[in-house]
């Protein structure tokens, strides 16, 4: 029988020879540029320029990405998915009343097609009225501040909070202040949803790091006995998992069951929001401000390329599905990742992540003070990048004789993963400096004409990417929350200057971030915790500072 959990302690020698293939490429992609230009600067150029001409395709890709996803998240948003949901308690009645009907509504036609599809095979659709949405918040030990908001907009939403089952699965070793807050939060919102439990994770169980997923997959084995007690079918719940300051949109709810009832094959789909950084976006550091507006681009390109989805941070799936798995992974830091990775292979290949344009509003990163929230940011994106340990994990399932997975594909996939990882900690740094390698270690190289010229062909290049980095900050404006009254008009400025951090924070972060997680793998020094990241609001710093003054 195929294992799919993770390793804990010893690796075998195949494992662990996949543990070393991120650093050894990208580390060696610096090492070849030196080598390349101490035997031949001719061969260095042409390997830079191929790193550059890769770089600004790509670049090309994403900008138009970003703006025709940017244009689907707009239009999604203004759908009135509730309406579109209830015409499938009577698909029949509903697609006779649609079909003469001209609409220019976004998705209309698409939406007449899925009734006419549920009107020809009725059982084959749920109805959405036998369905019910669990929301399991994960926390550690965050504020009363930070994850009432939370609760408040799934509250707010425009689905049936009956239909709605709230669980806050909290940490023991988050201490007695998050317990008094999970309390509270029961308090409040005891008579809201259909149930609200407060669930506590308790510390040091075995075969488990600390991290979300072993508390978020405690907290789903308790539900999955309550559901049962109720007679309620896994097949007719949807689970839903969100970080303590995610904030789904109103529509988030209908949208996502909408999209669960017309996909035939929903048992072996994930449902993917896009996650927009900007719950505080105008409080954080300028260098915040950057990584938390690429990311949400990042999210907002990778709908658009749903053959390369994976699952990142908040999202759903059927509970019939999850249940078959035992959850999710409780030996990983970066579980959400990985679940994919897990679910791929559990299910034979037969899984993939279904896009959602719609947004969860969820929180940059912001400490109690400006060093702190520099080094927090790094802490983050370095568990982000420690993707990279499921890089012998999926080896371990490809590779080998046992294979449960369609090899090319699965082959493909892992192509994609490694590339994205060795990317992230390689590329940026090679094109900001590499063209003047060659000239600093190699006096040969001003003899070449090629070698020579390569800074400023490099510089013409960076100045053409320049374009598309004004495009995005376009965007970036288009989908700002509104400036706070705190703020004056001085603040917006700074959002504009702010674009030229981008080359540091690439370099400072994501690309550092991504080979300190890839020198830990070769090193062996494996994460085994999740440093959570800080999650300040100016409610919880104004309280300090008030209570430093007593």
């Amino acid at each position: 029988m195929a294992d799919f959990e993770l390793p804990l302690g010893k690796r075998t020698r195949f494992y662990r020879f996949f543990e070393l293939v991120p650093a050894i490429i990208s580390y060696g992609a610096f090492v070849l540029l030196v080598v390349l230009s101490l035997v031949s600067p001719l061969l260095a150029a042409i390997y830079l320029l191929l790193i550059i001409i890769t770089v600004l395709v790509k670049a090309v890709g994403i900008v138009y990405h970003t703006i025709t996803g940017h244009g689907r998240l707009m239009k999604s948003q203004k759908i009135d998915w509730a309406s579109r949901l209830a015409d499938f308690e009577d698909p029949v009645a509903s697609y006779e009343h649609h079909k003469g009907a001209a609409s220019k509504a976004y998705g209309a036609l698409q939406h007449v097609e899925n009734l006419r599809l549920a009107a020809a095979d009725a059982p084959a659709f749920p109805k959405p009225s036998s369905l019910t949405n669990l929301v399991i918040v994960a926390a550690y030990n965050e504020e009363f501040e930070v994850i009432d908001p939370t609760i408040q907009s799934v509250a707010d939403t425009h689905y049936d909070n009956k239909k709605i089952v709230m669980v806050l699965a909290y940490e023991e070793r988050g201490g007695p202040e998050i317990e008094k807050t999970a309390l509270r939060l029961q308090k409040k919102y005891e008579d809201t949803f259909m149930e609200f439990q407060i669930i506590k994770h308790p510390r040091d169980l075995p075969d488990e790091v600390v991290g979300k997923g072993g508390n978020i997959t405690y907290a789903g084995l308790q539900m999955q006995e309550w559901f049962k007690k109720q007679n309620i079918a896994y097949k007719d719940v949807l689970v839903t998992t969100l970080d303590s300051d995610n904030r789904p949109h109103v529509h988030y709810f209908d949208y996502m069951t909408y999209e669960y009832v017309v996909n035939e094959d929903r048992k072996h789909l994930a449902y993917q929001p896009i996650a927009l950084f900007f719950n505080n976006i105008w409080d954080v550091p300028a260098p915040m401000r950057v990584v938390a507006t690429g990311n949400t681009f990042w999210n907002i390109i990778s709908s658009m390329r749903p053959h390369i989805m994976r699952n990142f941070a908040s999202h759903s799936q059927p509970m019939e599905a999850l249940v078959e798995m035992k959850w999710w992974s409780t030996r990983t830091v970066v579980e959400d990742g990985h679940h994919f990775w897990r679910s791929y292979f559990w299910f034979n290949g037969n899984y993939s992540v279904h896009p959602l344009y719609i947004p969860i509003y969820q929180d940059a990163v912001l400490d109690s003070t400006y060093l702190k929230t520099l080094k927090a940011q790094f802490i983050q994106l370095r568990r982000w990048m420690y993707g990279a340990s499921d890089i012998p994990y999926i080896a371990s399932h490809v590779f080998t004789k046992n294979r449960r997975v369609p090899f090319w594909p699965a082959f493909v996939w892992f192509i994609r993963a490694l590339d994205g990882y060795v990317t992230a900690a390689s590329v940026s740094i090679i094109v900001a400096f590499g063209a003047w390698v060659p000239l600093l270690i190699n006096s040969e190289a001003y003899n070449n004409v090629v070698a020579h010229q390569l800074p400023d062909a490099v510089s013409l290049i960076q100045r053409i990417a320049l374009i598309g980095l004004i495009v995005l900050v376009f965007l970036a404006f288009k989908m700002l929350p509104p400036r706070p009254e705190r703020y004056k008009r001085h603040r917006t400025v700074g959002m504009v200057l702010q674009w030229v951090l981008m080359p540091i924070t690439a370099i400072g972060y994501l690309s550092m971030a991504a080979l300190n997680a890839q020198a830990r793998l070769f090193m062996g020094r494996y994460l085994t915790k999740f440093d959570v990241t800080a999650k300040e609001t100016i409610a919880s710093r104004e309280r300090a500072r008030a209570a430093s003054k007593k």
